[in-house]
């Protein structure tokens, strides 16, 4: 019963499933798969965290919800195809996030303030609308259990959008110019896995702390802006 009174970092990877995508699911099947296989191997790390995924394209597609990743025998597969809706991949957590740390609460964990980690390869097809579901989203004064939002644009995604994405300057990353994607991918998820594992050993350890890595390939969206 001992580990129910740790606590617990709640991790959202936000994936852009959008039809610009469709070339590149294997890479992001293949991310997913190697985050897994990293986490089997790294255990204490793997117990202080709850992983969720999401996919947004038109709409958002709930693939895994609050997973110990130590009891999954493989993550789901995405896919690709439609628009990039930016509101509703926030507004989807905006509803998600809150319920999810109520139910770890309600289990006697005690839960750090979430990590979502965004990742798109285009501009949002929704307007602009979507910026203000993510105030309400990001913003403590209305969402108590307000996520850290660490974004990475690829691809056409423009740096100001993926900077007004993330909740802090140091955590918004875009790829170097003329990266391919599939590239691209593959350094976001080695980029995730290390910040999860660090994090991860980091609350083991009794200093709970959320660790972001900067990806090999991509630079700070603010000094492209």
């Amino acid at each position: 019963m001992a580990e129910t009174l740790g606590q617990l970092l709640p991790v959202y990877v936000l994936a852009d499933e959008s039809g610009s995508m469709a070339s590149y699911v294997g890479d992001l099947n293949e991310g997913m798969k190697s985050l897994h296989v990293a986490l089997l191997g790294e255990p204490m790390a793997a117990a202080k965290v709850r992983f969720s995924v999401l996919g947004f394209a038109n709409s958002v597609t709930e693939r895994l919800i609050l997973a110990d990743l130590r009891s999954e025998a493989e993550l789901p597969r995405l896919s690709a195809g439609g628009g990039t809706n930016y509101d509703a991949a926030f507004g989807a957590l905006l509803e998600r996030i809150p319920q999810d740390v109520r139910t770890l609460k309600s289990q006697g964990y005690r839960v750090h303030r979430p990590a979502v980690f965004f990742l798109s390869d285009g501009q949002p097809t929704c307007g602009e609308e979507w910026r203000e579901t993510h105030r309400r989203l990001t913003d403590r004064s209305v969402t108590s259990a307000a996520p850290n939002v660490i974004a990475f644009g690829i691809g056409e995604a423009r740096a100001a959008t993926i900077l007004a994405a993330a909740t802090q300057q140091e955590f918004a990353f875009v790829s170097i110019p003329g990266a391919q994607l599939g590239e691209s991918i593959a350094r976001f998820f080695t980029a995730l896995t290390k910040s999860v594992v660090e994090s991860g050993n980091a609350m083991a350890a009794g200093q709970p702390e959320l660790v972001v890595e900067k990806p090999e390939g991509f630079r700070l969206a603010i000094d492209e802006v």
